[in-house]
């Protein structure tokens, strides 16, 4: 027996088969939606509280910093979702809300991947010119750089903007799905565009949203593992242990949902039943990550000894600083490569 219910992260109406193994996997992913929520809004808000208002701003520092505010802004709409949820797939909350919530689901995942490729693209140019890194490496330039992550993540989300909508169904319960009736005037043609639109956007996010800006940042873990390697540097820096830890649990927590849905968007109707019963637990792995990021700051940041003895916020500002050698200028002067300090 089917259940027309939804699932709105991606913003296309995903069926839930009403089986054994399917309600195990909803009530499964609305617990670990609620612990999402709880951590995520914690963690995160400590990491902007920290990077934003107690360390000086470095470059390193306000890219974190917004990769802290872009989860921090999906885990607010968390709720929404899992009400949602939890109504199988009906929307309460209106036109305005059914818009605006999954824009900031899509813009946190292309500004969380587009940032972690800035921020290993700055490590790997750090590494392989040090000295040039230390002239040119700015807070302008970053800035410069973040804002036009959040405007490019502005510009994908634009066919959700365009599209999303509140639609009834025949049995008057509402839903916030893709919808072509204001935009295309036959039916056929709306199956059509449909269609079309729902391919194309799956593509297109899997390859800007995940393959294009995973395979930058391996690399440059590639250009920088040869320069350690060829340098006899055998332990890595704490800015590089972090990063390597946020850009792995990244690709953990979003390829299967990433796939999942790529797989779906072309298949369409003739997706089989197993893509159907792991969107939901897929979404749920994939936000997940939002609240993995403070996590891997504090434990990352200092040893386990040191996280009991200081507090939380010296935890995340010692994972989230510069390294030394970045930060003061006359490093330049004293030593020919300052960036090897670092590694």
């Amino acid at each position: 027996m089917e259940a027309n219910s939804s699932i709105p992260v991606n913003g296309s109406e995903v069926v839930f088969y009403e089986s054994t193994t399917s309600r195990v996997l909803w009530i499964l992913s609305l617990v670990v939606l609620s612990i999402t929520f709880v951590l995520g809004v914690l963690g995160n808000g400590l990491v902007i509280w920290v990077a934003g208002f107690r360390m000086a701003h470095t470059v390193t520092s306000i890219c974190y910093l917004n990769l802290a505010l872009g989860d921090f802004s999906f885990l607010a709409t968390l709720p929404l979702h899992v009400i949602s949820m939890v109504m199988r797939g009906k929307w309460i909350f209106g036109w305005f809300l059914c818009k605006f919530v999954h824009i900031i689901v899509h813009i946190n995942l292309f500004v969380s991947v587009f940032l972690i490729t800035v921020i290993a693209m700055d490590r790997c140019v750090c590494v392989l010119h040090p000295v040039w890194a230390q002239n040119h490496r700015t807070l302008a330039l970053a800035r410069k750089v973040i804002v036009g992550v959040w405007i490019l993540a502005l510009l994908l989300t634009v066919p959700h903007f365009l599209f999303l909508t509140t639609v009834r169904d025949a049995r008057g319960d509402v839903h916030c799905t893709t919808n072509f009736e204001s935009w295309i005037p036959t039916p056929e043609e709306q199956l059509k565009v449909s269609l079309m639109v729902s391919t194309v956007t799956g593509i297109v996010s899997f390859i800007i949203g995940f393959s294009m800006p995973m395979s930058f940042i391996v690399i440059c873990y590639g250009l920088m593992a040869a320069k350690i390697c060829r340098r006899g540097f055998l332990n890595s820096s704490r800015p590089l242990r972090v990063l390597t830890a946020v850009a792995v649990s990244f690709f953990v927590c979003w390829f299967p949902f990433q796939l999942i849905i790529l797989l779906g968007n072309i298949w369409n109707k003739e997706t089989p039943y197993s893509i159907h019963v792991m969107v939901n637990p897929a979404s749920t792995l994939a936000s997940f990550n939002s609240c993995l990021n403070p996590i891997l700051y504090v434990f990352l940041g200092q040893e386990y000894r040191e996280r009991l003895i200081h507090s939380l916020s010296t935890s995340l500002e010692r994972a989230l600083r510069e390294d030394s050698a970045l930060n003061i200028g006359k490093a330049s002067n004293s030593s020919p490569h300052p960036a090897d300090s670092e590694l």
